[in-house]
């Protein structure tokens, strides 16, 4: 699947005339929680030719190609991934950070440098507290649950509490934040239910655990009620994010 995965990514830079910068998997494959049949979520970071930037009909910043049931790949245009990071998205500090790179170039890691001077804690907790309490409200409040579902609300919890206690970029593995940030007391239903869902199908469902209920309840109310009270903290200007792309495109 790796090679296909490449071999894609290389067909798209020759039909799109475009260059990759980094490309990734950013799906539960990345999150270290993926099922026997979860997809692969591939996305990339992309860079066209100087003329291109230059047209006055403007491109399209995105490219999307469904290639198939299991493969799925998304790729952002450079000064899109550049707007982002001016406001600080957490999706993108993700995509710099996955375990599973399938293409890389020199460029990342300058754009990696780059990326601390945009980082905001509060308004990455914004993303991570409303993914969790969208997913807790939509998918965990019945008897039967999907086992699934509880690591979307799990994971982007953990990160608030990362982010609340070291200020940093949450990291990408569940099982890191979970050492970091989950109580002990919970962590032997958690090994359970990542057994089974790396065991399991998608469409597993289980009876709901309380007492991870309880917990997701308690920590949404806690993080919104700390978030409340926090000031925003200040990121960078522009001049660094248009010096890097002029270098980038004109160099």
């Amino acid at each position: 699947m790796r090679d296909r995965i490449v071999n894609n990514l290389r067909e798209i830079e020759k039909e799109e005339n475009i260059r990759i910068l980094l490309a990734v998997e950013s799906g539960s494959r990345a999150w270290g929680f993926a099922s026997p049949d979860s997809d692969y979520d591939v996305r990339f970071i992309y860079i066209r030719q100087r003329e291109d930037y230059l047209r006055l009909d403007t491109m399209d910043d995105v490219i999307e190609l469904p290639v198939s049931d299991e493969l799925d790949i998304v790729g952002w245009d450079l000064q899109k991934a550049l707007r982002l990071l001016y406001k600080s998205n957490p999706t993108l500090f993700e995509w710099f950070s996955s375990p599973v790179v399938y293409l890389e170039t020199p460029l990342a890691e300058r754009f990696r440098k780059l990326m601390m001077n945009y980082f905001s804690v509060k308004r990455s907790l914004y993303h991570y507290i409303s993914m969790a309490q969208g997913n807790y409200r939509g998918y965990l409040k019945g008897e039967m649950v999907r086992a699934k579902k509880y690591f979307y609300v799990l994971r982007p919890l953990l990160a608030c509490y990362w982010l609340l206690e070291k200020r940093t970029p949450p990291p990408m593995l569940f099982r890191d934040l979970v050492e970091a940030e989950l109580p002990a007391c919970l962590k032997a239903e958690v090994d359970w239910l990542l057994d089974l869902k790396v065991k399991s199908p998608e469409v597993k469902e289980i009876a709901k655990i309380t007492r991870l209920n309880d917990f997701l309840d308690a920590g949404i109310a806690d993080v919104k009620a700390r978030l409340d009270d926090m000031k925003e903290t200040r990121v960078s200007g522009w001049e660094q994010l248009n010096e890097f792309f002029l270098s980038v495109v004109l160099g």
